[in-house]
């Protein structure tokens, strides 16, 4: 097979040489690697990255086979690999010499930057990747459909374990475009490639170890070996304890350890137990190499939590592939000095929902305090229905505490873990690609009928179908007269000139006004850029001129997306049967030409956002940003409870409030909107999770359980944005304060003074009372359990009563002295967030990366000419959506 794959047309071979310069001394690590190669796809120059490590030029020629940069950067990435990529349009195999003395084993890790690039669509890169022609490793893989969300610079690595044969001099990675025709022009592309040998057993069990033993959860036995016939793929590695360790930390192998939470901790409790006595971990007593993991793994981890009163399981869960084994590595290293002696501490493990430790003790394992150990097990993950298809499932890890009448009162009831590992093992297929996490629709190969079989039967085709098909001309004209004359007699607007072309959207036309292409071009003048008021994931916004003087927004969706269409024609179902002061009004659509095009009433003032943060904008004073709250709550229980059937609007955020000519607020943005449950019985919807970063509802993002109390999580996040004047991320800040709602709360819980958390321009402006009344409504919004959030009619009635305070305030005469009295000039959190009655709870939020696109600008002054400039806000405004 390698034969006839070397002698193919498409298939093209490069070998590359000189790599000595790569492999520099790792001296603060405590591994060495003896092989350690780094590619810089698409570039003929090397280049260092930031870590000093250097990355090396593929450097061959770049007019067969393509280089480019990304066109469309939002976070506008200098990182190496990421600022290249080699596209290919047939079979191409990278040839890399190994030449390991001592060592057969090698990570391989694939980058992908799945962005726009110069004439390649995103959705087109569907491919496969094997490694010597038998081993595969992705399979139709799209790396689009791996972003947590769309377009932010998100990057996607692939890491596998690797072993190279001892008649092995070349590793040949061959990348295999999804192919049917030449029609369909379907590609691959990489940015960077990297290999680095490991130690020979860091994974595999080593034969001649006899105290060595993985313990398979499905049997209960210990006899599992993975030997070096199998490939393995790294699917999550973890630093347990919410601290992210990067590969220029790890121990000298370049592994990436994400933190725990809240991608993966079902629920977090404090606090997460940090090594603080500036101990030295000791290896001497285990057998473990300090290489197996970074010290940093072993001095963090989870316990049960210090104020947790109720009896629940330590949850982590993770998506993996059914149809497959995995090798769970689990890694415990005593710190804390209260746990001494075997026994101190007991618990229980569970993987996948079997029990896996019945008693668990890490003193037992270890030995001693500050002595790492890992445990490692196996398991087979099954479809949840059975089938032998793959399919993406759960598997949960569980520390339990150990039951109460286990005789044992010396032992602590808690639990404890510092890392976690899970790997997938290759089955004898030689196979270890899974599905994407997202469904596409691929053309079958036998789907495809050549232009030689068409030929050959067209006079059996025209035979078989002459007969009828002169009767359905008869039908269809009459069908043609007849929907022509009733189209003209409800006064439908008809244009000769255009092309309309449905697609796979079937628009109901009584829905609202619809547009010809012609229409819109004339309104936006052929989409004349200078008429953009506003960019997006979506595309562009244009300001347009209707009926002769009709100002609208007119929304143009990128074609070729099918989730695109989707809110397309979610969005006027919807908001074409919705009417209210609150909510953005939509004026029309128009789906002509394969144009998705919707026409909304303009919104003179832009979005709320840019008045907060992000623009040059004079900020608003106190009382408007709780007249623009109040409305936008509004619009929000009109949704919730006014309605025949109850929606969710799911993208609650700052962007999505827009502010007429009169500065009434309203709700837009309906595309991912969902109707939401229905029965007495039914509390949520279950869907995948859909929204923007920073503002999800935990709940629904860890649970898939969509509910109406998702929107008054974002709603609060809103109220904080309102309040504090930043977004509800920012990825330059260090991590206590990127997260606004745990940088809040941190400041709540440490009784932080307020001019650090107040907007500066309205530190003079806004008493304690409406303050601590404000504050107690975001955080009951931001509860971590939904049941105990207010509903958006509550939320209504709370900030109606701040206004009222603001509004008494204002029209009260009083003195300089008792003003100054009342004003919050520094108190702290505790004096005014202190009351015994309130059970508020904030959950912490996940620091995403944040885009830093721009939204509506501003085309009128503000009126409030008194206020003076502010101080300069260097924040961005759009918040990015979500697809998982």
């Amino acid at each position: 097979m390698a034969n006839s794959l070397m002698n193919n047309k498409l298939h093209t071979k490069i070998t590359l040489l000189s790599l000595i310069l790569l492999l520099y001394p790792l001296v603060t690590n405590s591994y060495n690697p003896d092989y350690n190669l780094a590619i810089n796809c698409g570039s003929s120059k090397n280049a260092t990255a930031s870590d000093n490590r250097t990355w090396v030029g593929d450097n061959f020629d770049p007019i067969t086979y393509i280089d480019q940069k990304p066109i469309y950067n939002p976070l506008n990435i200098t990182k190496v690999p990421y600022t290249t990529a080699r596209f290919f349009f047939s079979n191409f195999t990278y040839s890399i010499p190994i030449n390991i003395t001592n060592n057969s084993t090698v990570f391989l890790r694939l980058h992908f930057y799945p962005t726009s690039y110069q004439n390649f669509d995103p959705s087109n890169a569907i491919f496969s990747v094997k490694v010597n022609n038998n081993l595969t490793l992705l399979k139709n893989f799209n790396a689009s459909l791996w972003l947590h969300h769309d377009d932010n610079g998100e990057t996607i690595i692939k890491e596998y374990c690797i072993q190279i044969k001892p008649n092995e001099n070349l590793l040949n990675i061959t990348f295999i475009p999804y192919s049917i025709d030449e029609s369909n022009r379907y590609y691959a592309f990489i940015n960077g490639i990297e290999i680095v040998s490991m130690p020979s057993f860091l994974y595999y069990s080593d034969l001649d170890d006899l105290n060595y033993n993985i313990r398979s959860v499905d049997t209960g036995t210990t006899d599992y070996k993975i030997q070096k016939d199998k490939a393995l793929e790294m699917v999550y590695r973890v630093n347990v304890g919410d601290i992210q360790v990067p590969p220029s930390n790890d121990t000298g192998m370049f592994r990436n350890w994400d933190n725990d939470y809240p991608l993966y901790l079902e629920k977090q409790y404090p606090y997460s137990v940090q090594n603080d006595y500036g101990d030295q971990l000791n290896y001497l007593e285990n057998t473990i190499p300090n290489y197996t993991a970074p010290e940093l793994v072993y001095l963090t981890a989870r316990t049960y939590g210090l104020d947790a009163k109720d009896n629940y399981n330590v949850t982590w869960n993770f998506e993996v592939d059914s149809s497959f084994t995995y090798m769970v590595r689990l890694y415990f290293c005593e710190f804390e000095q209260e746990i001494k002696q075997v026994g101190d501490r007991v618990f229980q493990i569970f993987i996948d929902n079997t029990l896996a430790e019945e008693y668990a003790d890490v003193i037992m394992w270890s030995g001693a305090r500050l002595v790492p150990v890992h445990k490692d097990y196996v398991v087979t993950m099954y479809s949840q229905e059975g089938s032998s298809k793959i399919e993406r499932v759960n598997l949960s890890i569980k520390l339990q505490l150990l039951p109460a009448n286990i005789n044992n009162k010396r032992y602590f009831r808690d639990v404890l873990l510092n890392g976690i590992e899970i790997l997938k093992i290759s089955g004898k297929n030689k196979n270890l690609a899974g599905p994407n996490p997202k469904s596409i629709a691929l053309p079958l190969p036998h789907q495809v009928v050549s232009t030689q079989s068409i030929k050959k039967n067209k006079i059996t085709i025209a035979i078989l179908v002459v007969i009828p098909f002169l009767g359905l001309v008869l039908v269809i004209v009459v069908g043609k007269t007849v929907s022509w004359l009733w189209r003209r007699f409800h006064g439908e607007r008809e244009d000769n000139s255009k092309t309309k072309n449905e697609g796979s959207l079937s628009l109901p036309p009584h829905l609202c006004r619809y547009f010809t292409i012609t229409e819109i071009r004339a309104a936006t003048n052929n989409f004349d850029d200078v008429f953009i008021i506003g960019v997006g994931g979506f595309g562009n916004v244009y300001k347009g001129c209707i009926d002769g003087s009709t100002p609208v927004a007119i929304k143009r969706l990128k074609s070729g997306s099918q989730q695109g269409a989707n809110e397309f024609m979610n969005e006027i179902e919807l908001l074409s049967q919705l009417r209210h002061v609150h909510l953005v009004s939509l004026v029309g659509y128009c789906n002509d030409d394969t144009e998705m095009i919707l026409v909304y009433e303009f919104m003179q003032h832009g979005t709320l956002c840019e008045y907060l943060y992000g623009s040059n904008n004079h900020p608003l004073p106190w009382k408007q940003r709780l007249e623009i709250l109040l409305g936008a709550a509004k619009g929000l229980h009109y949704l919730h409870a006014e309605v025949k059937h109850k929606i969710i609007h799911r993208d609650v955020k700052s962007t999505n409030i827009l502010l007429d000519e009169k500065w009434v607020a309203k709700v837009s943005d309906f595309g991912l909107s969902k109707v939401g449950p229905t029965g007495i019985s039914t509390t949520h919807v279950s869907t995948m999770v859909k929204g923007s970063l920073g503002y999800l509802d935990p709940e629904y993002y860890m649970f898939q359980r969509l509910t109406l109390k998702s929107d008054v999580y974002s709603f609060g996040v809103v109220l904080l944005e309102v309040l504090c004047a930043r977004p509800p991320l920012v990825r330059d800040l260090d991590k206590k304060t990127a997260s606004l709602v745990c940088w809040f709360q941190k400041c709540y819980d440490e009784g932080v003074a307020i001019e650090q958390i107040v907007d500066p321009f309205l530190r003079d402006s806004i008493t304690g009372e409406c303050l601590k009344c404000y504050c107690k409504l975001a955080l009951s919004c931001l509860h971590d359990d939904g049941t105990q959030r207010p509903t958006m009619s509550q939320v209504v009635g709370d900030l109606e009563f701040a206004l009222q305070l603001v509004v008494s305030e204002e029209g009260s005469q009083f003195g300089k002295a008792e003003k100054e009295g009342r004003y919050m000039k520094g108190p702290q959190f505790s004096q005014f967030m202190s009351d015994e009655e309130s059970d508020l709870h904030f959950v912490r939020s996940h620091t995403y990366k944040e885009s830093t696109l721009s939204a509506w600008p501003s085309s009128q002054e503000h009126p409030f000419s008194e206020i003076p400039n502010p101080r300069p806000r260097s924040y961005s405004c759009q918040n990015l959506k979500v697809y998982i």
